[in-house]
């Protein structure tokens, strides 16, 4: 079912990789070096692990439910999916977690007695050469002990990842297969939207819950080791130190809930910016006609500060809980250390870095338990909904009669399809001359009555009897919402029965009232899985009128459609729809209303060459609106309020004096072609399930239309194109970024923050380390005079001239921690403001660029797009972009704080580390360039996916009556396999990025421990202690680090758009020039003049309207006509500055292009063509900028006779108006916007003749207010009609942007060759009489005005 991507692709070199390979992901290598060189692309990814496969799993879940639901059917239990998913993957998910535990509990625990161990030997009281060996020996067990850890580690984070990744493909297969064979009841409660959220939202908890799973056992287990051990060193102590620690869980929890209290705040307040937003997008021309911009500028920056007052709530939350990385682990080290040492203890080199690594591994608790405990909340809902979903009630089989018992009774017995199953083959050839065979394929209905809802209070068909007899053609015919396709659902039991019986004898076809069809080729959609046979195609192909479509497409029957059809016409879709049903070979024809979509001489064509023609010698149902065939029937069945009324023949029924040419005439009337309405319509209809799906499915599709971008061979015409994939983000939008944040002053204190931050934090953990080389070297040894005292002395003088008592040091250290406390809150509030200050600036320059861009800008993007900035990317600016850029920071800062510890400890170390870095630097690079092509490869085979699903959910009638249900799951899973080859490389690469950086920094470290043995021993323990703590802390933080770059800069694309809109075109400048300012009064009498007047809409577009010289006399009232493009509402968009205009236009001598557009647009008043209102008050309606006083625009009203509907609201003037002004009727808003031009009382008004909308008395109303408010204005009406215009004083004919004609109306019509008169000629003999009578009596009466005024 689709064009999809049925490439060959390379064979899976994990399948075949040995232990080594497995450990050091050496196997994805050979893709990294293709990424490097170019962009890589779906060939390029593996096929998946034969374990991985979409189908297997299916296949696994779905048995082992079946069995659960069996079973909870004997203990009258509700089965369990969580059961049934942990009997499936429990196993493994316990291996790897006892893994993780292994690395946790016992790898991480036994570092620091190793650290502790490697200290020792620095110690002064014990250095011999005996201590070197086993110096040696911590050293070299402390690197293995890290080796392990690091390809553990690694190896079943990457074992868990694609263990949650094939969960989740087990569940979307399993819905997938489910969704198939829903019933059309549960298909009413369930929307589309709802089946593709479980795809989308719901399955994705697995892949991240199962990356914190394990943390909720081995968090806790942990914490107790720890305890212990902390215990073993400290005693009393250590529970102050653990207790500071866990004492941050609960803080984050009840941080948590704060979040999601803001967050449900936020989310009204975006909605209410967005939609402001869409109303001014969708009405911007109306409102720079009336220069509103700047109220509305208000009310939006208004409705944004609200928003960002919720969202710094969120932002405080986040930047707080990212700082507690900075200092928890120092503050709880103080803690204890300064009880310890309250306690009169003292501390030594050892006993520190011992402690200081214990703590660290607690750290895995604070960060990693709460996240353990949120993601499995998530993840067990999502479970609930898609076990939810796996409940609901499936279509029954035709292939178990057991089963098809009528629902509500068992009256009578059912013989529901006594088919053989090989009866239902979808392709049994049958020899169509062979019309003997055919006596038995017949339906017999008996007693059938059925609804689509159980508690519906109507029978959708009520005791149905029908016998259709082999060969014949039947038509169904009856209003809307008679029970026309349920009867039709009904024998394709889409529609359970609640008694009676239906049998259908012989193979089924089926073409849908709403043509129904899929991505892929036109070929494959008429095929669906039949096999090809030419001379049927091409036979098809003619009979269903498709041959010259077929030439107009760009490729032929091999174009792709498009998702739903969309590149086909409506009258093409329906076609091709038709030619799938008379392809399948088939016994009985069932066709929903084909014709009614097609033009009248094409559905012509269809019923004698197709209906009466090609199926001849078949069983044929047809359901038709078009009564001119039902004299070629064999027998008509006529439905109404879901009976048959009457069936027989055409002569039969004419006879029984039934006149139901009638019946048609009320639905023919009231119904549109969609059904859509007519399901609104009707409330008893049949349709009624299938329609309500319908109108959900419409928007979850068109939602996600915009998402998927699948069509590659589509020919569109030439659109603005949007989105790069796969450019970098340059370095100016980082510093756009940065400097949207706030002045020089505000980000230079933000920098200067950081840097103390750090500096502190270093600092702190500097100073410790001197304080235990003085406790080991002086405090401990002023009694027993040792050698190293001389030599620390000089390190001590070289560095500070006053003596520091054991008191000293302790003060010191206290004053760095609480120093540091009060900085990283001061650095939380200036993160901050900050972010608030870019997204609030960003959003307000994209604001103000869009609504001063012109409007050739919005006529070539469409409002969706535009609408997309401020939703998603505003969005991502103001959430996304905070987390990625402070670990970043964070992770930055430290590296530069580390690296200058190493410094100070000793300088040469700076030599190996800068080769590292290189290294690292080239690493990461290397990386970076596939990893983006991989992203953008999961994200564009993941389209498909939903897509796929939503396509069939559509169909699922036609799917189900093709018997196409195993293709598609073979297809589904096809598209589930290419996103899961995609998605395992990704996880890949990522853990193999993680694990070379790791192993970079384990070759780092090791350099370093064995260098302090190595060179000659002078160096202190507390130094060393120092420098090995600090670089162990690398391992994990730097890959971190990376990884939130990576995300920071996919985040910034965000930025970049935003950047984009801010550089659109923009209109002329809204203010004159002093000099050229217009008087107060101007225009004051209403003459306009074109002089070789030009208008284009785009600098390399064409003239629009040529050389018009046009002289307009004040008072004048001008109607405009003209055939639909030919410049009318051009003229207007001159007048007013909305596009690009060459030559003069004057008004009353003032040329209206030197002037700015404020001062011209506030003096002409338009009445639209669509009446524009905005939700906010109706006084905010008729007057924004409160230039007016109360009685103006109740007087206003009162001429438009809005008066008493308005006093009728309940707060008058300051009463709400819902969005686009629903709560006022079309022609009631027509009137505001007539009220909206007499309260401005301007000398010009333009009228874009809006009557189509309209009942008779407004247009009445607004045309006698216009002839008496505006009787000494310039009144210009462009006309639809042209009974508006014939007493105008003249008429001003466009064809093509040109003048053609211009005079008065009598005077035009008297030229027999003219525009008018042929324009009057075209509406009809009755209706032309009117129009010259019409311009005869305006003539008179001008005549007669002139005589009484010359005498």
């Amino acid at each position: 079912m689709d064009a999809g991507n049925k490439d060959e692709r390379p064979p899976n070199p994990r399948a075949t990789a040995n232990i080594f390979e497995i450990f050091t992901f050496s196997w994805i290598f050979d893709l990294f070096k293709v990424g490097r060189k170019r962009n890589l692309e779906f060939n390029d990814l593996y096929v998946p692990l034969n374990n991985d496969r979409s189908s297997l799993l299916g296949i696994e879940l779905q048995k082992r439910w079946e069995i659960e639901t069996v079973n909870a059917n004997k203990k009258n239990g509700d089965p369990s999916l969580l059961r049934v998913l942990v009997r499936m993957f429990g196993v493994k998910l316990m291996l790897y977690g006892l893994i993780q535990a292994f690395v946790e509990i016992v790898l991480r625990m036994t570092q620091p007695i190793l650290i502790g161990g490697l200290l020792e030997y620095f110690n002064p009281d014990k250095s011999n050469p005996k201590d070197l060996n086993r110096a040696y020996c911590y050293a070299s067990g402390l690197l293995l002990n890290m080796l392990a850890n690091i390809l553990l580690f690694h190896y079943s984070q990457m074992q868990t990842g694609q263990l949650g990744m094939k969960l989740r493909v087990a569940c979307c297969s399993a819905i997938y297969k489910k969704a198939l064979r829903l019933s059309k009841t549960s298909l009413g409660e369930t929307t589309v939207g709802q089946v593709v959220n479980l795809l989308s939202n719901d399955v994705n908890r697995f892949d991240i819950a199962f990356i914190f799973i394990h943390f909720l056992w081995i968090g806790p287990l942990q914490s107790i080791v720890v305890t212990y051990f902390l215990w073993q060193e400290l005693g009393v102590s250590s529970l102050v130190g653990v207790s500071i620690f866990l004492f941050f869980i609960p803080l984050q929890g009840w941080l948590g809930k704060k979040t999601s209290v803001y967050r449900s705040k936020t989310a009204p307040r975006t909605d209410e910016r967005v939609r402001l937003m869409n109303e001014i997008i969708s009405g911007i021309q109306v409102i720079k006609m009336y220069t509103w911009e700047k109220p509305f500028a208000v009310l939006v920056h208004f409705a944004r500060k609200l928003e960002l007052e919720q969202i710094r709530g969120v932002l405080y939350i986040r930047v707080f809980l990212q700082s507690f990385v900075i200092f928890h682990l120092r503050f709880a080290l103080f803690i204890s250390i300064l009880s310890y040492i309250l306690l009169g203890n003292y501390i030594n080199t050892q006993k520190v870095f011992v402690i200081l690594s214990y703590l660290r591994i607690l750290t895995t608790m604070t960060v990693f338990f709460p996240q353990g405990i949120l993601t499995l909340a998530e993840m067990l809902i999502s479970i609930k909904r898609i076990q939810t979903f796996l409940l609901q009630d499936e279509k029954h089989k035709h292939d178990k009669p057991s089963i098809l018992k009528p629902e509500a009774t068992s009256k009578s017995s059912i013989e529901m399809l006594n088919f053989n199953s090989d009866h239902f083959a979808t392709n049994r050839n049958i020899n169509e001359e062979d019309v003997g065979q055919l006596s038995d394929f017949g339906i017999d209905i008996l007693n059938a009555s059925a609804k689509w809802l159980p508690n519906q209070p109507d029978y959708s068909l009520n005791n149905i009897n029908l016998t259709v007899r082999p060969g014949r053609l039947v038509a169904i015919i009856g209003p809307v919402g008679a029970g026309k396709s349920s009867l039709i659902h009904a024998i394709l039991r889409e529609l359970p029965l609640c008694e009676g019986s239906i049998s259908v004898r012989g193979t089924v076809s089926y073409a849908s009232q709403e043509p129904w069809l899929f991505n892929g080729s036109v070929q494959q959609n008429i095929l669906f899985g039949s096999p090809m046979d030419h001379n049927r195609y091409k036979e098809v192909i003619k009979v269903c009128a498709l041959k010259t479509d077929f030439k107009q497409l760009p490729y032929g029957d091999k174009s792709l459609v498009g998702e739903r059809g969309v590149s086909l016409s409506g009258g093409q879709r329906a076609r091709v729809n038709l030619a799938r049903a008379i392809y399948k070979q088939a016994d009985i024809y069932l066709l929903d209303d084909p014709l009614s979509a097609v033009d009248t001489h094409v559905g012509k064509h269809l019923f004698e060459k197709c209906i009466k023609g090609y199926l001849k010698n078949k069983t044929c149902i047809l359901i038709t609106h078009q009564i001119q065939y039902l004299s070629s029937v064999d027998q008509i069945v006529l439905m109404e309020n879901a009976n048959i009324l009457a069936e027989g023949s055409y002569q039969d029924l004419q006879s029984s004096g039934l006149d139901f040419t009638k019946l048609f005439k009320s639905s023919e009337e009231t119904t549109t072609d969609t059904e859509i309405d007519s399901n609104n319509a009707t409330n008893k209809s049949l349709e009624q399930p299938s329609g309500l799906s319908r109108q959900e499915s419409l928007k979850s599709i068109s939602s996600s239309i915009d998402e998927n971008k699948l069509n590659e061979t589509q020919v569109a015409p030439i659109e603005v194109a949007e989105i790069r994939s796969s450019a970098v983000v340059s370095r100016s939008i980082y510093s756009s970024y940065i400097s949207a944040g706030g002045n020089t002053f505000k980000i230079s204190f933000l920098l200067f923050i950081c840097i103390f931050t750090q500096i502190l934090g270093t600092g702190g953990d500097y100073w410790i380390s001197y304080w235990v080389n003085l406790e080991d070297h002086v405090f401990h040894n002023a009694e027993s005079k040792s050698t190293n005292i001389s030599n620390f002395m000089t390190y001590v003088e070289s560095d500070t001239s006053w003596v520091i008592s054991h008191q000293l040091c302790v003060i010191i250290y206290s004053v760095i921690n609480v120093a540091m406390l009060i900085v990283v809150l001061i650095r939380c509030a200036t993160f901050v403001s900050v972010f608030i200050g870019a997204s609030m600036n960003l959003h307000t320059s994209m604001f103000n660029a869009i609504t001063r861009a012109t409007m050739y800008f919005f006529n070539t993007n469409s409002s969706g797009r535009i609408l997309n900035r401020f939703t998603k990317d505003i969005g991502a600016i103001d959430e996304m972009i905070t987390v990625p850029s402070l670990d970043f920071i964070y992770n930055t800062s430290s590296l530069i704080g580390i690296i200058i510890v190493v410094g100070i400890v000793n300088v040469y170390l700076l030599i190996p580390t800068f080769f590292i870095g290189v290294l690292f630097y080239y690493t990461v690079i290397y990386y970076l360039s596939t990893s983006r092509s991989i992203k953008r490869l999961e994200g564009a085979s993941r389209s498909p996916v939903l897509g796929y699903l939503n396509a069939s959910l559509q169909g699922l009638s036609t799917i189900r009556a093709f018997e196409a249900e195993e293709v598609l799951s073979r297809e589904f899973d096809d598209h589930q396999d290419l996103h899961t080859s995609a998605w395992y490389i990704f996880i890949s690469s990522t853990e193999a990025l993680g694990f070379a950086l790791d192993m970079i920094c384990l070759t780092y470290i090791s350099i370093l421990t064995l260098s302090f043995l190595v060179v000659k021993n002078d160096t202190f323990g507390g130094d060393v202690g120092l420098v090995i703590t600090q670089t162990m802390s690398l391992t994990g933080s730097l890959q971190w680090g990376i990884r939130q770059f990576a995300q920071l800069d996919n985040q910034m694309t965000s930025v970049e758009r935003v950047l984009e809109y801010t550089n659109v075109p923009q209109e002329a400048a809204l203010e004159s020039a002093q000099d050229k300012k217009p008087p107060k009064e101007w225009p004051d009498k209403g003459q306009i003049v074109f002089e070789n007047f030009y208008l284009r809409y785009s600098l390399d577009g064409d003239h629009v309207l040529k050389n018009l010289n046009i002289l307009i006399q004040p008072m004048e009232k001008i109607g405009i006509v003209g055939r639909t493009g030919a410049g009318k509402s051009s003229l207007i968009g001159a007048l007013f500055r909305l596009a690009i205009n060459e030559g003069k236009i004057t008004i009353d001598g003032k040329e209206i292009h030197e002037l700015g557009l404020h001062d011209l647009r506030s003096k002409i008043s338009i009445i639209p063509q669509e009446p524009v209102l905005f939700s906010g008050s109706m006084r905010k309606n008729l007057d924004p900028l409160d230039e007016y006083p109360d009685h103006a625009l109740w007087n206003a009203l009162e001429e438009v006779e809005l008066k008493t509907v308005v006093e009728d609201l309940p707060d008058g003037l300051n009463s709400k108006m819902s969005e686009g002004g629903s709560n006022f009727s079309v022609g009631q808003r027509q009137l505001v916007c007539l009220a909206r031009a007499i309260v401005r009382s301007n000398k010009l008004l333009v009228l874009d003749e809006a009557t189509a909308n309209v009942d008779s008395q407004t247009d009445a109303l607004i045309q006698n207010t216009i002839r008496n408010k505006f009787r000494s204005c310039t009144v210009l009406t462009i006309a639809h009609r042209l009974n508006t215009v014939m007493d105008s004083d003249r008429v001003l004919v466009m064809d093509a942007g040109t003048m053609v004609e211009f005079d008065h109306p009598y005077n035009l019509l008297k030229n027999k060759d003219g525009f008018l008169y042929k324009m009057v000629e075209q509406t009809g003999s009755e209706s032309s009489e009117l129009l010259h009578n019409l311009a005869v009596e305006s003539f008179m009466n001008i005549a007669h005005e002139h005589i009484e005024s010359t005498t």
